[in-house]
């Protein structure tokens, strides 16, 4: 009987870990992070692939906060990432500027790209202090918003000698994955979908901490 007590007892802790909504970190309740990195070093990318032509491209100026309860992740998450339209770069300085123009993205009439989240819907724990989360946020682009489905990993640090090296505090690692479909924005280049996709995958992989 002890024996059978014991095991149901393992069970219930083995879950309650795997079906956390949190962290397991030192800190306790709601922090807030800020991603604004002067040093460049957090990045959102965008590709496209056509059978005429692939594009990359990239911006390091990244801004933005979130927030949460470290133990309440799912019910509690919220926050901003955004950057400027004209800070988008390809490597090549007359596509750049075609891509900023009135006929593309607008940067001038349309100065910031931006995702908001609006709420998690689902949540799994990889680690202590990762975990795997499914967001539904706003995305706007070209003066358009849209609800998008994001999947996101969130890497919780503790500040220690090894984090400083990076930034004061505790950090807070990103990484997300997602897709738009430019003509949804209402971007209708002449060449969008021969030159250019219609489809972009978007990356996300930024750091910030909770002392700023």
């Amino acid at each position: 009987m002890k024996s059978i007590i014991s095991a149901l007892i393992l069970i219930l802790f083995y879950s309650a870990a795997i079906y956390s909504q949190g962290f397991d970190v030192k800190a306790k309740g709601v922090q807030k992070f800020s991603f604004k990195d002067d040093k460049g070093r957090n990045q959102a990318t965008f590709t496209s692939r056509t059978p005429f032509d692939e594009v990359d491209g990239l911006t390091t100026q990244i801004s933005g906060t979130v927030s949460f309860n470290v133990s309440d992740v799912k019910n509690t998450l919220q926050g901003e990432i955004s950057f400027p339209t004209a800070s988008l770069q390809t490597g090549i300085t007359m596509r750049d500027r075609d891509m900023k123009a009135p006929k593309w993205l607008d940067a001038e009439r349309y100065p910031t790209i931006s995702f908001k989240i609006l709420k998690v819907t689902n949540i799994q724990k990889l680690a202590p202090n990762k975990l795997k989360v499914d967001v539904l946020g706003n995305f706007n682009l070209h003066g358009v918003t849209k609800e998008i489905p994001v999947e996101a990993t969130m890497t919780y640090l503790d500040e220690s000698s090894a984090t400083e090296a990076r930034e004061p505090g505790d950090l807070l690692g990103v990484t997300a994955n997602f897709h738009i479909t430019l003509s949804q924005y209402n971007v209708q280049n002449m060449i969008l979908g021969t030159r250019v996709s219609d489809n972009i995958s978007i990356g996300v992989n930024i750091v910030g901490t909770n002392k700023f």
